[in-house]
């Protein structure tokens, strides 16, 4: 981890904090986990394809092997996080972290399509405990600035590592197709580390007079508000990486090594964007209504483009936006809860997430047709977002309901 990132050690939050920086490492590792799923397998579906070319139905049910356990995530965070405030978090995290190496390596000796479909179900059932309990132990063990760098950090270590993962996908997969689902037994060595040196979090010591209050029921307008707009957030923050090769591919580069290059550019501004939130102090941070409108702003670059040089311009005003992005919605779901009920709240934020990345090509599909194309369905995104900007920029200025994405941004 950079040192300029990573802020000192002996700042730390309600409950009992870590000592040092090795368990940050942990949740920053485990937060990873699931990225691997989402980009690990993507070099492989053509040789996978070919494998099960005889299984019917196999044209469709192949790329779902890499999609499903996002859909998994986004169903099941929810539960995930109930079972997180009950359970434990720590508990919770070194048993998800066994399960999904334990799944996810499955489809090395498995010979049936279905059968390891079942598996990756599986993995996303995993991972839904995974994300939500790395998330809620941030939010245990750290406290105001200081959680917000982690937070970001978190957004950072998994954009670097969706590069990372799917060049590894590339390399292990052109040994042989199954080859990539070794990178799943991670687990088994994060498991093992992860109870050594994360303690287990107690929430914050309280007066006298605290104690006697009745504690605050849980925030379900104000959750639903953040919500909803992490759901479109998430359909944003994944266009870039989801749709560039096509985008490349409509203005005549097929090149691999072209698009490996403009993606890894794309993630890179991704990061710089991260940076950039941790280097703002909580006041100075730009407002949701601004960070959108830039992401807006690099997707109609991006839809109008008729030139390699502008697409990666308009690429990277977006990811430089979505790197702010994110951060700036989990901090503020993050402020909105208190410990017994942080476990349920980040399972609700987490699959509203995951939805969003679940729907993101299909929205930009149902876009394609009335747009007449790709490019244009990518500009119309851009249009969206630039009209809730407006629309949460004219909110602020007046009241605005609870449960409302304008009162949630707030």
């Amino acid at each position: 981890m950079p040192a300029s990132v990573v802020p000192p050690s002996h700042d730390h939050g309600p409950g009992t904090a870590p000592t040092g920086r090795l368990p940050a490492v942990m949740l920053m590792a485990g937060s990873c986990l699931p990225v691997l799923g989402a980009v690990l397998l993507a070099p492989v579906l053509p040789r996978m394809q070919d494998h099960f070319a005889d299984v019917p139905g196999s044209a469709a049910l192949v790329p779902v092997v890499l999609t499903v356990p996002a859909l998994s995530l986004a169903l099941l965070a929810p539960f995930a996080g109930m079972i997180v405030d009950r359970l434990g978090r720590k508990r919770l995290l070194i048993i998800a972290t066994v399960l999904y190496a334990l799944f996810g390596t499955a489809p090395l000796w498995l010979d049936s399509l279905h059968a390891i479909l079942v598996s990756r179900v599986l993995v996303g059932v995993a991972e839904a405990a995974i994300m939500t309990a790395c998330t809620t132990l941030i939010g245990d063990y750290y406290s105001g600035e200081l959680r917000d760098r982690y937070l970001a950090l978190q957004t950072m270590c998994a954009s670097v590592s969706a590069t990372l993962f799917f060049v590894l996908g590339g390399v292990l997969g052109a040994a042989d197709w199954r080859a990539p689902f070794w990178l799943y037994a991670v687990g088994l060595l994060l498991a093992p580390l992860m109870a050594r040196t994360l303690p287990t979090p107690l929430p914050a010591k309280q007066d006298g007079a605290a104690a006697a209050l009745p504690r605050s029921p849980f925030p379900v307008r104000r959750m639903a508000g953040i919500c909803l707009l992490t759901v479109f957030g998430a359909v944003v923050f994944y266009t870039v990486p989801v749709e560039m090769a096509y985008l490349l591919d409509d203005l005549g580069t097929d090149s691999t090594s072209t698009i490996g290059a403009v993606t890894a550019v794309a993630s890179a501004a991704t990061v710089l964007g991260s940076v950039l939130f941790t280097r703002f102090t909580p006041d100075r941070r730009p407002r949701l209504p601004a960070l959108l409108a830039l992401c807006a702003a690099g997707f109609l670059l991006m839809g109008l483009a008729d030139s390699l040089p502008l697409l990666i311009a308009g690429a990277v005003v977006n990811c430089v936006g979505t790197g702010l992005l994110l951060p700036s919605l989990v901090t503020r779901a993050m402020s909105l809860l208190d410990f017994a009920d942080r476990g349920r709240g980040m399972g609700l934020w987490t699959a509203a997430f995951f939805l969003g990345e679940f729907l993101c090509p299909l929205v930009l599909l149902a876009g394609k047709g009335p747009a007449g194309g790709l490019a244009p369905a990518v500009a119309l995104l851009g249009a969206a977002a630039g009209g809730l900007a407006a629309a949460l920029l004219l909110a602020a200025r007046g009241p605005a309901p609870a449960g409302s994405p304008e009162g949630a941004q707030q």
